[in-house]
């Protein structure tokens, strides 16, 4: 199914993912770049909410630009089938090799500020992340690996613990909150 058909059926959490969901269709119908970093204004990209098989800890990343602890994600960079593009950064950012989707549906979307930073030496302005989120299970016993040039850091937390660890303010409280509600509730 499309990512257009996907956006259109899902069924928003709350007023936030409502009001990014309109945002994000009106954006993948009109831009021809949404899923490039070519559009240097909004772009799509897909995060992943990684769990252990019992749903009670989160695998995440110690982001070197955000210097904070964070969910696994990274850009399209031109794929249309996010849930490849959220297992596929999930498995480079924490070296687990075995991570398979709780379900193939979208668990969570939001829209991302990213401030101007550096990458790779060069400056990226500030934009948009137009983010689809999946739901994914990893093996808490798999060997981790830190990925230098995106994280230093690669650990699990419990649920309360993810929130305790994030040092970003508005995605403790409107992302990963909501998250982890929606982990809980099923």
């Amino acid at each position: 199914m499309s990512l257009l058909k996907q956006l259109k059926a899902y069924a928003p959490y709350n007023e936030q993912e409502a009001n990014d969901k309109a945002v994000m269709i009106k954006l993948l119908e009109k831009e021809s770049d949404i899923f490039t970093r070519e559009n240097e204004v909004a772009h799509f990209t897909a995060s992943s909410w990684l769990v252990n098989k019992e749903h009670t800890k989160v695998l995440m990343i110690y982001h070197n630009i955000y210097h904070s602890w964070s969910w696994t994600g990274g850009h399209a960079d031109g794929e249309t089938d996010l849930l490849a593009v959220a297992m596929r950064e999930a498995m480079e950012e924490t070296g687990v090799k075995t991570i398979t989707p709780v379900s193939e549906d979208i668990f969570s979307i939001e829209i991302l500020t990213v401030d101007g930073h550096i990458k790779r030496g060069k400056y990226v302005p500030s934009h948009l992340h137009l983010n689809v989120t999946y739901l994914l299970e990893a093996d808490e016993a798999e060997v981790l690996h830190i990925k230098q040039d995106e994280n230093s850091g690669v650990a699990w937390f419990t649920l309360e613990e993810a929130l305790e660890k994030c040092s970003e303010p508005w995605m403790i409280e409107w992302i990963y909150k909501k998250l982890n509600e929606k982990l809980r509730n099923g």
